[in-house]
C-alpha cells in the first residue's frame, strides 16, 4: 500500500464522500426531470455486453433509496463517518477503500452475470429458477439475468461499509438514536450486522432463488473491500483513531482560542518567561493542548514547562 500511495497517491480525490453525496443528487435530480434517461444510468450486465459500456460507471449516479427525510439523515451520516475515516487513513487509502467497494461489486456482478448463462446453457440451474424465468414471459435468459441482478445492483452495501469500517475503527464513539439516546457505534455495527443476515435470510425466504443468490453475492462483493480492511489494515491508517481526535481537539481550542493583544502591543507572550514577538521576533510560540485555558509557550518552554 506504502509503494502505490507514493506512485498514485497524488490521483487521489480529497473529500471523496461529498462527491458521492454529489452524485446522488444528480441522481434524483435526473430521476424526477427524466425518466427514461435515469433508466440509461443504472447497471444492467445484458446491456453492457451489448455496447452500454457507460452502465459500467454511470450505476454510481443511482441512489440506493428513494429520497425522503430519513435518506437525508442517513447521507449525512454517512458523508460524516466518510470523512473521519479519511482523516484517519488518509486520502489515498480511503479512495482506495471506496473505489475497491465499487470495482468488486461491479466484477461480482458480472461473474454472476456469466456464472448464470453458463450454468442455464448447462442445463445445471434449478427448475424453481427456471419456473421463475417462465414466468416472465417471452424474455431471453441473458436479458432476464441482466435485469434481475442490474435491479440490485447500488450503492446501498458501499455505504454500509462505510459504517462497518467506522464503527470498527472508533467502536467507543456515540451516536444519538433518535437524536436523544447515545448508543456506541459499535452496538450500531452489530445491528447492521444482523440486519445484512436478515436481510438474505428474507431474499431467500420469499420463495425466489435467484434473489437471494444475487443478494447473497452482491452482499459479500460490496463488503470485500470492509473484510480486507478487517484482515490486513486495521492498524495501517496513517494516523490512530486517538491521534487523530486529539488533533481535532487541538485545532478546535486554536480556532477557539480569542486574540490578546497586552500592554506593549504584543499578541503573544510566554507564560513561563514572559518574552513576547516583541522582545525577540525569531520567537516561535504555540498552544499546549494539555494544558486547560488558551496557554502559550515559546519554542524553549513548549516542551518542558508542567502542564498546568
Amino acid at each position: 500500500m506504502s509503494k502505490f500511495e507514493k506512485k498514485f497517491g497524488k490521483f487521489a480525490i480529497p473529500n471523496l464522500s461529498l462527491y458521492i453525496i454529489a452524485a446522488y443528487v444528480i441522481g434524483y435530480v435526473i430521476e424526477l426531470a427524466a425518466p427514461q434517461m435515469y433508466y440509461f444510468l443504472q447497471f444492467n450486465p445484458y446491456m453492457i455486453f451489448h455496447g452500454q459500456i457507460w452502465r459500467l460507471v454511470t450505476w454510481i449516479l443511482v441512489p440506493p433509496e428513494s429520497l425522503g427525510i430519513f435518506t437525508i439523515i442517513m447521507l449525512f451520516l454517512y458523508y460524516s463517518l466518510g470523512r473521519g475515516l479519511e482523516q484517519t487513513w488518509g486520502t489515498y487509502r480511503y479512495n482506495v477503500y471506496i473505489f475497491s467497494g465499487l470495482f468488486f461489486t461491479v466484477i461480482g456482478a458480472l461473474i454472476l452475470y456469466v456464472a448464470l448463462l453458463v450454468l442455464y446453457s448447462a442445463d445445471l440451474l434449478p427448475a424453481d429458477i427456471i419456473s421463475e424465468m417462465m414466468s416472465y414471459g417471452s424474455v431471453s435468459p441473458a436479458n432476464f439475468f441482466g435485469e434481475i441482478i442490474g435491479f440490485y445492483v447500488s450503492t446501498y452495501y458501499i455505504n454500509m461499509s462505510i459504517f462497518l469500517a467506522y464503527a470498527f475503527t472508533y467502536p467507543d464513539e456515540q451516536l444519538l438514536l433518535y437524536f436523544i439516546i447515545p448508543i456506541r457505534i459499535k452496538w450500531f455495527g452489530y445491528l447492521y450486522t444482523a440486519y445484512l443476515i436478515y436481510d438474505i435470510f428474507q431474499a431467500f425466504k420469499s420463495g425466489s432463488i435467484i434473489v437471494g443468490i444475487i443478494i447473497t453475492v452482491l452482499i459479500f462483493v460490496s463488503l470485500m473491500n470492509f473484510l480486507i480492511y478487517i484482515i490486513f489494515g486495521k492498524h495501517r491508517g496513517r494516523f490512530s483513531p486517538k491521534q487523530v481526535k486529539k488533533r481535532y481537539q487541538y485545532k478546535r481550542s486554536v480556532r477557539q482560542a480569542k486574540p490578546v493583544t497586552y500592554e506593549n502591543g504584543a499578541r503573544h507572550k510566554c507564560v513561563i518567561c514572559g518574552r513576547t514577538e516583541l522582545d525577540d521576533p525569531n520567537l516561535t510560540f504555540r498552544y499546549c493542548s494539555k494544558c486547560s485555558g488558551n496557554k502559550e509557550y515559546c519554542q524553549d518552554h513548549l516542551f518542558t514547562h508542567e502542564h498546568k
